[in-house]
C-alpha cells in the first residue's frame, strides 16, 4: 500500500525549471535594468564633470583643433575677457552657407571657452528686427547687411571686451576669410589681454600710410594705406620716423626701413646705434621698386630711380644686398599680358614670381606655417665673405633663376623679351634673411648734424659694438608690402574686405612679432574650409557641361541653317518677295523645315533638362551617401555584433 501511494506521487520534470526560479529570474533582470540605467546615468554625470573639454577631431584639417599660439594666448590670460556672438538666424535659413560658417565660428569659440579655463565668457545673441539686441549691435559698429528688398538687416559679428571696457570687433564674418577664423579670432583675444602694444617705428619713402593729396585728386587707389600697414596697426602703435632723424626714440622697439631712398649721414647713424643698443631692425631695400613706380606723388612724372639700398650699414654688419641685380625665377613665375604687339596674349613675367613653402625656412618660426609669399623685382641678399655673423636664409628661390641688371626691368620692361633671353644659372638665391650676432657700428663716431640743424639734448652716446648678439631681418625686395601682389581688396556694403591669396601680410607681422618678443601668435596657421563641395559633382558638372555645349553648337548651327533655308524659301533673290502663287512642292518643304526647326529646338530642350535631371540624381545619390553611408553602416555592424552575441549566448547555454 505504501509502495502503491510512493509509486502514484507525480514527480517533477528534470526540463522545466520550477515557477519560484522563474520569478526569480524575472527580478534579476529587472534589478539588473536598473543598475544598468543607473550606471549609465552616473557615467554621463561622472563624464560631464570630468571629460567637459574632452574632444576629438575628426575633420580632415583639423578645423576644430586650436594651434599651440592660441592654447598659449588663452590660457595666459590674466583677466576675462567677454565675447558676444550676433547672429541672425534668419541669416543662416535665407542662406545656408553663412548657415554652416555660423556652426563653425561657434564651435570654434566654445573651443576658446573651454581651453581658456573661465577667462573666456561667450555670449550668443541674435539681434532681431527693431530689437534692442539689433540698436546694442549697431552701437558696437557691427555690420547689418540685408538679405531682401523688405530693408531689414541680419548680422553675423563678434564684440570682445576686457575688465577696462577695451573692445574690438569682427564686424561680420566673411566665409572668404574661414581659413583665418582662429588667425582672427585669437588675435581678437590678444589685442584685448594686451592693451599696452610695442612701438613700431617706420621709416620709408613710400606712401604706406596713404597720401592725402592723391584722395583729393580724386586717386583713391593710390592714395589708401596700404593694407599690411592697417593690419600692423591692430598689433602695434606704429610711429613714423622722419627720414631725416638724427635719433631713434628709445620706446621704439622694432624698426622698420622700408624702402628709405637717399637716406642722410645722420639718419643712417641713427639706425646704426638703434642696432648697437639692442633695437631689433626690419631692413626692405629694393633694386626696382614696382610699389614707386606704379604710385607717383600726385602732379609728378613717374620716378626714374626706383631703387634703395642700405650698403653703408649692411656691408659693414658684413651682408650685402646689391641694388643693381634683380632675380628672375622660372618656376613661380606670373602669367601677365603680354605685349599688344605680340601674337600671345600672356606670357610669364620671370620677375614677379611666388616663392612657394619649399622655399621657405620650415625651421624659423615666422615662416614655418607660411604657404607662400610673393616678390617682385627683387634682389639676393648674401653673407659677405669672412663675416663672423649667424646669416639663416628665411625665403629662397628655385634654382630656375638668373640675375640679371635691374635696368632691364626698371625701362620698359619686355616680359616676352625676358622670357626669350631666359639663362638659367642653376643656383638658388636667398632674398629674405635673418642675422644674428655681435656687429660693429658702421660709424666711427656720430657725423655733424645737418647745416643749420643742432643735436637733440638727449642725444646718446656712441656705441661701438652691438650690447650682445643683434638680431635683424634684411630682405631685398619692399614689394612684399604692396597690395596688389599678395591680397585682393573688395567693397562689402561699405565695408572693406580683404581677402590675402599670398601670405605677405602674415610673413611681415610674423617676422614683427618674432623681433618683438611675442611669438605666440606666430603658430597660428591659416586652416582648410569646412564648406567643402562634392567635388566629383563637379567635375562631372563641368564635363557635362562642356558635352552639352558641344551638343548645343551642333544643333544650333543645324537650326540656324533650316531657319535660313526656310527664308530663302519665302523670298525670292536677293530679298525680293517671292512670287505669290506657292507650288505645292515650295509648300511641302517650306512645312519641313518648320517641322525640323521645331524638332531641333526640341533636341536642345531635350539635352538641356537631360543634363541637369544627370547632375542632380548624381548629387543627390552623392548627398545621400556621405549622409547616409555611416549611419547605415554603424547600424549593420550593430545588427552583427548582436547576432554573434546571440549565437555566442546560446552556444554557451547548450
Amino acid at each position: 500500500m505504501s509502495e502503491t501511494s510512493i509509486t502514484n506521487v507525480p514527480r517533477p520534470s528534470a526540463s522545466a525549471p520550477p515557477p519560484v526560479t522563474r520569478g526569480r529570474r524575472g527580478l534579476s533582470a529587472s534589478i539588473g535594468l536598473l543598475l544598468a540605467a543607473i550606471l549609465a546615468v552616473g557615467v554621463n554625470m561622472l563624464a560631464d564633470r570630468l571629460l567637459a573639454r574632452a574632444r576629438i577631431d575628426l575633420t580632415e584639417n583639423q578645423l576644430y583643433t586650436l594651434s599651440d599660439g592660441t592654447k598659449q594666448v588663452l590660457q595666459g590670460l590674466q583677466d576675462p575677457v567677454t565675447l558676444r556672438l550676433f547672429y541672425s538666424r534668419r541669416l543662416g535659413a535665407a542662406i545656408p552657407a553663412y548657415g554652416a560658417y555660423a556652426e563653425r565660428v561657434r564651435a570654434m569659440l566654445d573651443e576658446y571657452v573651454a581651453v581658456a579655463r573661465g577667462k573666456v565668457r561667450l555670449e550668443v545673441l541674435d539681434p532681431e528686427p527693431f530689437s534692442e539686441t539689433e540698436d546694442r549691435a549697431q552701437a558696437l559698429g557691427l555690420q547689418g547687411v540685408p538679405v531682401d528688398q523688405s530693408g531689414e538687416q541680419v548680422y553675423f559679428g563678434l564684440v570682445g571686451q576686457n575688465l577696462l571696457d577695451d573692445e574690438r570687433t569682427v564686424p561680420f564674418f566673411q566665409p572668404d576669410r574661414e581659413r583665418f577664423l582662429e588667425y582672427d579670432l585669437t588675435r581678437l583675444v590678444w589685442e584685448l589681454s594686451n592693451p599696452r602694444r610695442p612701438v613700431l617705428g617706420v621709416i620709408s619713402s613710400l606712401p604706406l600710410n596713404g597720401d592725402p593729396r592723391a584722395l583729393m585728386m580724386r586717386q583713391p587707389g593710390v592714395g589708401q594705406p596700404y593694407v599690411v600697414m592697417n593690419q600692423l596697426r591692430q598689433f602695434y602703435t606704429v610711429r613714423d620716423i622722419a627720414t631725416d632723424a638724427q635719433v631713434i626714440e628709445p620706446d621704439v622697439q622694432v624698426l622698420l626701413v622700408a624702402h628709405a631712398q637717399n637716406l642722410p649721414e645722420q639718419t643712417l647713424y641713427a639706425i646704426d646705434q638703434f642696432v648697437m643698443r639692442g633695437g631689433r631692425l626690419i631692413a626692405l631695400t629694393d633694386p626696382h621698386s614696382e610699389s614707386q613706380a606704379s604710385r607717383p606723388s600726385p602732379g609728378q612724372p613717374p620716378a626714374t630711380n626706383t631703387a634703395s639700398n642700405l650698403d653703408r650699414l649692411l656691408n659693414a654688419w658684413g651682408i650685402e644686398a646689391p641694388s643693381d641685380k634683380v632675380v628672375l625665377d622660372q618656376r613661380g613665375a606670373w602669367r601677365v599680358r603680354a605685349d599688344p604687339r605680340d601674337r600671345v596674349q600672356a606670357v610669364d613675367y620671370l620677375a614677379w614670381f611666388n616663392v612657394p613653402a619649399a622655399g621657405l625656412n620650415r625651421q624659423e618660426i615666422a615662416t614655418a606655417e607660411l604657404a607662400q609669399v610673393t616678390l617682385a623685382s627683387a634682389g639676393a641678399v648674401r653673407q659677405r665673405e669672412g663675416a663672423n655673423i649667424e646669416f639663416t636664409p628665411l625665403v629662397t628661390t628655385s634654382e630656375r633663376t638668373q640675375l640679371v641688371d635691374a635696368a632691364r626691368v626698371r625701362q620698359d620692361p619686355s616680359p616676352t623679351r625676358l622670357l626669350a633671353e631666359f639663362q638659367p644659372d642653376n643656383q638658388a638665391h636667398v632674398v629674405v634673411a635673418r642675422i644674428r650676432g655681435v656687429l660693429n657700428s658702421a660709424f666711427q663716431g656720430p657725423p655733424p648734424p645737418p647745416e643749420g640743424a643742432e643735436r637733440p639734448a638727449d642725444f646718446p652716446a656712441h656705441r661701438a659694438r652691438s650690447e650682445g648678439p643683434a638680431n635683424l631681418i634684411v630682405a631685398n625686395d619692399a614689394d612684399i608690402l604692396e597690395d596688389r601682389f599678395w591680397v585682393r581688396v573688395q567693397d562689402f556694403f561699405g565695408q572693406q574686405v580683404t581677402t590675402p591669396f599670398s601670405d605677405n601680410g602674415a610673413f611681415l607681422i610674423n617676422l614683427a612679432d618674432t623681433m618683438a618678443g611675442g611669438e605666440a601668435l606666430v603658430s597660428l596657421r591659416s586652416r582648410g574650409e569646412s564648406l567643402r563641395p562634392f567635388e566629383m559633382v563637379e567635375d562631372i558638372r563641368r564635363n557635362a557641361e562642356a558635352q552639352y555645349r558641344q551638343t548645343e553648337r551642333g544643333l544650333q548651327e543645324r537650326l540656324e541653317a533650316t531657319e535660313r533655308r526656310l527664308r530663302e524659301l519665302r523670298q525670292g533673290p536677293q530679298g525680293q518677295q517671292a512670287n505669290t502663287v506657292i507650288t505645292p512642292e515650295q509648300r511641302a518643304e517650306i512645312d519641313r523645315a518648320r517641322e525640323e526647326i521645331r524638332r531641333t529646338r526640341g533636341e536642345l530642350r531635350r539635352v538641356q533638362l537631360e543634363l541637369r535631371r544627370d547632375i542632380d540624381s548624381l548629387e543627390t545619390l552623392l548627398r545621400v551617401l556621405n549622409i547616409a553611408l555611416v549611419p547605415a553602416l554603424l547600424t549593420i555592424f550593430a545588427v552583427g555584433l548582436g547576432v554573434v552575441r546571440a549565437r555566442r549566448r546560446a552556444e554557451a547555454r547548450a
